[in-house]
């Protein structure tokens, strides 16, 4: 099927941030007194808007993450991604022959405006991505797994929602989608196909997006 519209997840799917985040994430949380391994935060957080992190931490131990939480971690995950951030090996192939195909697409990320783009001027994806077709979790009122993100992508990009394809990494981008009523594919670079539930298929390397967007 040739897709009108492909919509990007960013973080693990366009720039190999999730082990940067989820690393400084878990460590945070257990300086905080919220003891966290990496292996717990990616399972239980990634994906997900900050809003999440906070729910789930009251919802486990009835205590709120201090006011500064977001403000402090974001100046941490952003002076990492700085100094070490690099895009998704393939991903600058796959939008070249996006364009080259006249496909249009955009990316939809749980993450704020500000952390898309950073790790976008970090790896030069910031040439591929006007902020006409960048869009936040931010920029609604729920994120994933909501559909509300993938919703108005589509809709700002003028796109019937199962005329679009979605490309995630994680267990709540794919159960947006699916909420979204889209299609979507799973990369298992980091996350195991049985975590993915619904996905229409699953692709391990950039490079074999092309054949799946049937570039």
């Amino acid at each position: 099927m040739r897709y009108d519209l492909v919509i990007f997840d960013n973080d693990g799917v366009l720039v190999d941030s999730e082990p940067i985040s989820n690393t400084l994430l878990a460590a945070y949380l257990t300086e905080l007194g919220h003891p966290t391994t990496y292996e717990e935060s990616v399972r239980d957080y990634m994906g997900s808007a900050m809003h999440r992190i906070h729910e789930l931490v009251e919802e486990r131990s009835g205590e709120l993450l201090p006011a500064e939480f977001d403000e402090t971690f974001h100046a941490r995950v952003f002076a990492a991604f700085r100094a070490e951030l690099e895009a998704v090996p393939g991903a600058v192939e796959v939008l070249k022959g996006l364009a080259g195909a006249g496909v249009p697409y955009c990316v939809a990320s749980s993450g704020s405006h500000e952390r898309i783009r950073v790790g976008h001027r970090k790896t030069g994806l910031d040439a591929w991505f006007p902020d006409e077709i960048v869009f936040s979790a931010e920029d609604v009122g729920r994120g994933k797994p909501s559909p509300d993100l993938f919703l108005h992508a589509a809709s700002r990009m003028g796109v019937a929602p199962e005329r679009c394809v979605v490309v995630e990494d994680s267990r709540l981008g794919v159960q947006a989608a699916l909420a979204a009523d889209m299609d979507v594919y799973g990369f298992t670079a980091m996350t195991p196909e049985e975590k993915l539930t619904g996905a229409k298929g699953f692709f391990g390397s950039m490079d074999e997006l092309p054949a799946i967007l049937s570039l």
